[in-house]
Parts: C-alpha cells; structure tokens; sequence
C-alpha cells in the first residue's frame, strides 16, 4: 500500500502560496459542502457525452469500466459557475498567475470499477532545465497552469486515489522511461473526505490508481492559467458557443475567468 500525502491545511494566504511553490500543491479541506457535493454528483450522473468536445463515455461492458469524461461542464449547467472561483482556491491561484488568469478547461469525471493504473506523468512541462540549475535556492520557476481537484467522494486506496510525488516539480523534467519515484520519494496517495480540494501545479509528477472498488469516483478538475496561456475550449474554429442562459448568471470576475478581459499584450 502506497504511502498518504501530507495533508497539511495553511490557513493563510501566504502560507498557501508557499506550499504550492514549495511542495507543487495545497490542501483544502472542507471546500465544498456535502449540499454542493450532492448537487455537483447529481448533475454529473444526467450530463451526456458531446464527442465534438472531446467527452468520454465509455460502456463498461465493452472497456471494461466506466470513463465518463464530461469537458466544458461550466458550458452546461449552472451549478459549475460557482466553483470556477472558490473562495479561498481562487485567492491562491490569483496570487500565483495575476489577477488577470482565466480557466482553461473545467472537467467533470466519473471512473468506475476495473479502472487500471496510469502511469506516472506529469500535466505539462513548460520548462526543462537541469536538475543542479533547479537545485540553486535562486532558480523559482513561475506557475504556469494549476489545477484544482475537488473531490465528490471519500477516497480510500481501493476507489482508487490520485498520487502525487511531493516536490516532484523541481526535477525540472518529467518523469521518463517508465519513472514512478524522483529521489527516492514514491508516490503518494491522497486519501480525503468528499468535498475536499487539492491545487496542484502542471510539472508535479502524479498518476490515477486502479479503482478496486465496487463504486464510481467523482471528481471535479478545473484548470487555471496565466493571462498568456491560450483558453482550450473545444470544439475548435470557433465552434465553441458559451450558452447565453448560463453566461448571464457569471459575475464579473467568473466572465473574466470564462475569457471577458480587458485589453492587453497582442489583443
């Protein structure tokens, strides 16, 4: 059995933005409450795949287990609009890629039973350097693109956990030739309550488990980004249409979010 993450709840910003620099992540417990848990699972269960936005829906009885991989989900229902910036999480992800970032993608996922292990890998390496240059105390990378996982379920080792290697984003690479340690540090499985987040940034070397379980894992990702980095809304050549229903319900900072900036570099 894999070891469990530190849990560690900072109670400060500052204290915050440090541990997602320090160590690639931040815990949040408690984010969500178990009314907003409920209504987010309930809405995942009805939502329906839309193949030109790259979703998932795979039959268990043909792959084996159920991949309900739904993209866009702040595009489909209203109960999402409040999670693209929760109290707390969008402070520290604010603070980290200006108060100019927006989401570049918003995913809601369901993985049953017979759900494999994946490998060890990171989401994105927007740098490479090498490990003595990262080494240097002076050498602080900006954060690119962070994620945050709300968790919809008490996840235990069998439902199949997401493990990450603490500190992992300093390697300055990612992980290679079938890697699943960095220094000696194995990955960890964060083992929360149902309604729990955890921020993360792109280079934290990380995997999914193998759900043993005879039960779905939910999971909420939203990814954020700096101003720069492109929104990744799909379908592409501008086929993507926010619905005009959901989008008059944003407030201001979740339409700056969703792309409403104001003018700036190359616009």
């Amino acid at each position: 059995m894999a070891d469990c993450l530190d849990l560690v709840a900072r109670k400060t910003l500052e204290q915050r933005v440090e541990a997602l620099k320090g160590d690639g992540y931040v815990y949040f417990p408690e984010a969500l409450s178990a009314e907003e848990v409920g209504a987010l699972r309930n809405v995942m269960d009805r939502l329906e795949a839309c193949p030109d936005e790259f979703d998932r829906h795979t039959d268990p009885s043909s792959r084996g287990f159920l991949n309900k991989s739904i993209n866009n989900v702040f595009n489909r229902d209203p109960v999402f609009l409040s999670h693209l910036d929760h109290p707390e999480v969008i402070d520290v992800v604010e603070a980290v890629h200006g108060s100019d970032c927006h989401v570049i993608g918003m995913t809601a996922w369901m993985t049953g039973p017979g759900r494999p292990d994946q490998g060890v890998h990171v989401d994105w390496q927007p740098l490479e350097l090498p490990e003595d240059v990262m080494d240097d105390p002076r050498v602080e990378l900006p954060v690119y693109i962070t994620t945050v996982h709300y968790y919809l379920d008490d996840i235990y080792e069998e439902l199949g956990p997401t493990q990450f290697i603490p500190g992992s984003h300093r390697a300055g690479r990612g992980p290679s030739n079938g890697e699943s340690s960095w220094r000696g540090v194995e990955p960890r499985s964060i083992l929360c309550s149902g309604g729990d987040a955890v921020l993360f940034r792109c280079e934290v070397w990380h995997r999914g488990t193998a759900n043993t379980s005879g039960q779905v894992r939910y999971l909420l990702q939203v990814h954020y980004a700096q101003r720069m980095i492109t929104q990744k809304f799909p379908p592409y050549l501008n086929r993507f249409q926010f619905e005009p229903a959901i989008l008059s319900r944003a407030t201001a900072r979740q339409r700056r979010l969703l792309g409403e900036h104001v003018q700036s570099n190359y616009d």
